[in-house]
């Protein structure tokens, strides 16, 4: 691909472990409630413990109840205690450098489809929130953690109710919960339009061919509108036109491979849509101020 061109299809984005979404053996799909020790304990199943980066496939929210609790998402270390809330979205890279022992906390775990459609439509631009955490006023956190404990009973409940029922209530309890962060991450979400659908669809796409094209027109002409149309519904959701969110994507993915491989920058510029490292090199120092092999040696702990 020439700069903010295209290149074939094929070439992933893979690199830091992707950790699956798995059910609990003998329960319904759709919602885990766990506590940190029984995180860490599927961590070890999968063979990726909660100590090493890995890039959950789903979301989790984690309600810290007490201790302390250190953790990173997308190079932003977090130091949590009572009250404070986490929201890790799926594809974000996740670390607990310090392990759980020090901390006790309520954690939900749910894939992306679980959540009614009209409970996404609310949430979806919390994806691009870039603090992820939450200390509710003390008003607010009560109604939560009535929430939560509300979710956790029923959740426990298992043979109370019909099954579809059950998936329901649970279902419900977790949408009022995810509404109240999302407002809480981003109150401003109230006087902006959001994008509409043409964000939504285009946010998607370029979830998917980000490492194929960097070209707004691209995306443009899979989804059916205009380059024009796609910049203003971006900017109505995010404030920056469409380019700048494509290269705002492309930008992350590349530090996340920086930071937690160790890729070449040679091969982490294929993988972010680059044909020739120069190019790559040159767009990663626009935006850093750094070269890739600067940025690793200054971030990467």
């Amino acid at each position: 691909m020439k700069e903010n061109g295209q290149i074939p299809a094929g070439r992933g984005t893979a690199g830091v472990p992707v950790v699956p979404y798995r059910p609990t053996p003998g329960r319904p799909p759709g919602l885990e409630v766990l506590d940190l020790p029984g995180l860490a304990a599927r961590a070890e199943e999968r063979g990726m413990p909660l100590t090493a980066p890995g890039r959950p496939a789903f979301h989790l929210v984690i309600a810290v109840r007490g201790g302390r609790l250190e953790c990173s998402v997308d190079f932003t270390a977090y130091g949590m205690g009572a009250g404070d809330w986490l929201w890790v979205w799926p594809g974000q890279v996740l670390q607990f450098p310090g392990g759980h022992q020090d901390a006790a906390a309520t954690v939900l775990v749910f894939p992306t489809g679980f959540p009614s459609a009209a409970t996404d439509a609310l949430i979806r631009d919390g994806e691009h929130t870039p603090y992820r955490l939450i200390t509710p006023d003390e008003p607010r956190q009560k109604a939560l953690l009535r929430l939560l404990e509300a979710l956790v009973e029923e959740h426990a409940a298992l043979s109370d109710l019909s099954l579809e029922a059950y998936i329901e209530t649970l279902r419900n309890l977790l949408s009022v919960i995810l509404v109240r962060l999302a407002h809480l991450t981003d109150p401003r979400r109230q006087t902006r339009s959001g994008g509409g659908e043409p964000f939504h669809l285009f946010r998607r796409a370029v979830e998917e061919d980000f490492s194929r094209t960097h070209r707004v027109e691209d995306y443009a002409a899979r989804l059916g509108y205009s380059p024009r149309t796609l910049t203003r519904a971006t900017r109505a959701a995010l404030g920056c036109g469409a380019k700048r969110y494509i290269d705002d994507r492309v930008l992350l993915e590349a530090k996340r491979l920086l930071i937690h491989t160790s890729l070449p920058p040679a091969v982490i510029s294929e993988r972010v849509g680059f044909t020739y490292p120069t190019v790559f090199s040159a767009f990663f120092r626009q935006r850093t101020g750094m070269t890739p092999t600067e940025f690793r040696s200054v971030a990467k702990p």
